[in-house]
């Protein structure tokens, strides 16, 4: 026997269907929507978590009766487990979790939300911000006449790899340092970019190659970073795969041994890190903070790394013609002059010493690392190179000395090499360099340490601690055959020098500046002086014997 279907019934069945006993009717009113979205939550590891995804019922908007929900995570959870829109749980280790929460309605209208759950390590610093900020723009820190001056037939300001659409700015600049020294960059929280381009070592890494974030080795030597901005080629990395500073800074974050993060995760926890929305506005005008702003402010932040205060620089003195003799030793002189002779100037141009283009320099007859092709290279700008722990591509040699020396006689025959390497006849060129002429190019090399950029403020850790004024650097000289050892003694400002008296006879250190005075007369034992923090060359000599007795102290 059939049951009967009243016509009314029947037309209600035809809209929204009918069971065999009841029929349902449609809520009225607007389906589900997103209301207020789920912003980047973040959590400490190893804390209790407990979170709301639909905001007390605020983030789902309806007019068709009660939402019910629903949490599913992307991949594993980190120990978080959800109970309708409530998560919690104790997170296990610093990670990114997605999330994705679904209100649905009595008529199975939904409407979802994605976020990320950021778990950072306990202990994370903030950074230590000066009330009046650091200045990086051009236009406040401008770049010394000589660097726009053509020099040689060469500008180092021709060779500005600076974006139009990217001028360093000042607010720019300090985001970017923020983000430089950032260990929340990193997919543990363990590394930032510092953490690979030390600034006590001109923004270069002191192994011969670098630790990535979970302890694998990169491929190769982290390259210095100063003068990074003057490259007109405009490329980036060693092998030049970047094809602009603002694509470079976010490879290594994304580089699965160096800091290991996805450009969502690095978004998401930039997020949930709270001084950051007012960086990203004093910076780009709103809080917004995404990828590409990263990018642009490291950018700035790394392009602001101009070295221009070495005892080099001050030689020009804001001329745009060099007086060497007035800061060089003779010795320096003449490691100019085979700098320019022996042929190191027309790959390492300009008065910043930047390198011009890829070079296959012969390193090894046959290439293992093809580089840019054909085993060619980009090489850092030179100032600052007497710093630098490691040297080439795979950091393989550990002085200045040995690379003169590759130079001078150790160029490989390779079939790609550079034809400035090469003699008339085709083979490696051998400069014939004596040893005497070696130690001057050295010395040459060691007046473009720039003491000032490397000490910098506003180029410095924002993380680091308050602490105690650091303890003044010290050296020594020996006194001994009537002769200072070293005669020429190079040191940072406010060095203490100690003079040991090996003589058992009189001598002093009587210096010609009265921002360092004398040692009194001494016969044996020590004595001590303490450099000025004006930088200089400051010559004494022994009160007992004069000029025959003289030595040299560079303050730089």
């Amino acid at each position: 026997m059939h049951s009967r279907v009243r016509p009314a019934a029947f037309l209600l069945c035809l809209v929204v269907g009918c069971s065999d006993n009841a029929s349902v009717a449609i809520p009225s009113g607007p389906p589900t929507t997103l209301s207020i979205p789920n912003g980047a939550i973040n959590t400490i590891v190893g804390s209790t978590l407990r979170y709301d995804a639909s905001k007390g019922g605020t983030a789902f908007a309806t007019g068709r009766g009660t939402l019910t929900y629903s949490v599913v995570f992307d991949g594993a959870s980190n120990g978080l487990v959800a109970t309708g829109a409530v998560i919690s749980g104790q997170p296990s280790s610093p990670s990114v979790t997605w999330a994705t929460v679904t209100a649905t309605d009595p008529s199975g209208t939904s409407a979802s939300d994605r976020f990320a759950i950021v778990a950072f390590t306990a202990g994370l610093p903030t950074p230590n911000l000066p009330v009046t900020p650091y200045r990086y723009a051009d236009a406040a820190v401008p770049l010394p006449a000589h660097f726009a001056a053509t020099i040689d037939g060469a500008s180092v300001t021709a060779t500005d790899n600076t974006p139009v659409d990217n001028a360093i700015s000042d607010a720019g600049g300090a985001l970017g340092r923020v983000l430089f020294y950032e260990a929340r960059m990193s997919g543990n929280d363990g590394l930032s970019c510092a953490g690979c381009h030390s600034p006590f070592i001109s923004f270069a890494d002191a192994p011969q190659k670098s630790v990535g974030f979970a302890g694998g080795i990169t491929g190769r030597h982290s390259p210095a970073l100063a003068n990074a901005r003057f490259y007109k080629r405009g490329r980036f990395f060693w092998d030049e795969r970047a094809p602009t500073l603002e694509a470079q800074v976010l490879r290594p974050i994304q580089d699965a041994t160096e800091m290991g993060m996805t450009l969502d995760n690095l978004v998401a926890k930039l997020s949930a890190t709270p001084y950051y929305p007012p960086l990203f506005t004093a910076a780009f005008g709103t809080s917004a903070i995404t990828s590409d702003r990263v990018s642009r402010a490291l950018a700035q932040y790394v392009r602001s790394l101009v070295s221009s205060d070495s005892r080099y620089d001050r030689a020009y003195a804001g001329s745009t013609s060099a007086n060497f003799a007035a800061v060089f030793t003779s010795q320096e002189i003449v490691g100019e002059r085979l700098f320019r002779s022996a042929g190191c100037i027309a790959c390492h141009t300009t008065v910043a010493q930047v390198s011009d283009s890829v070079h296959n320099i012969g390193l090894d007859a046959v290439s293992a690392d093809t580089g840019a092709g054909a085993g060619a290279f980009k090489a850092p700008s030179l100032r600052n190179v007497a710093v630098f722990p490691r040297y080439m591509h795979d950091g393989r040699f550990t002085t200045l000395e040995q690379v003169v020396d590759f130079f001078d006689a150790g160029v490989q025959a390779n079939p790609n090499l550079d034809a400035r390497l090469r003699a008339a006849n085709g083979t490696p060129k051998r400069l014939g360099l004596s040893t005497t002429d070696k130690a001057a190019l050295v010395a040459f090399l060691k007046t473009l340490t720039d003491s000032t950029f490397l000490t910098a403020a506003r180029f410095a850790n924002p993380f680091a601690p308050p602490s105690l004024p650091p303890t003044p650097p010290n050296a020594t000289v020996t006194i001994q055959a009537t002769a200072y050892h070293p005669q020429t003694l190079t040191v940072p400002p406010g060095t203490i020098v100690t003079w040991t008296n090996l003589d058992n006879a009189r001598h002093s250190a009587s210096f010609a500046s009265s921002l360092v005075g004398a040692t009194p007369i001494f016969r044996s034992g020590i004595e001590q002086l303490t450099m000025p923090t004006a930088t200089g060359t400051y010559t004494y000599q022994c009160a007992v014997h004069g000029a025959a007795m003289r030595g040299t102290i560079i303050v730089q």
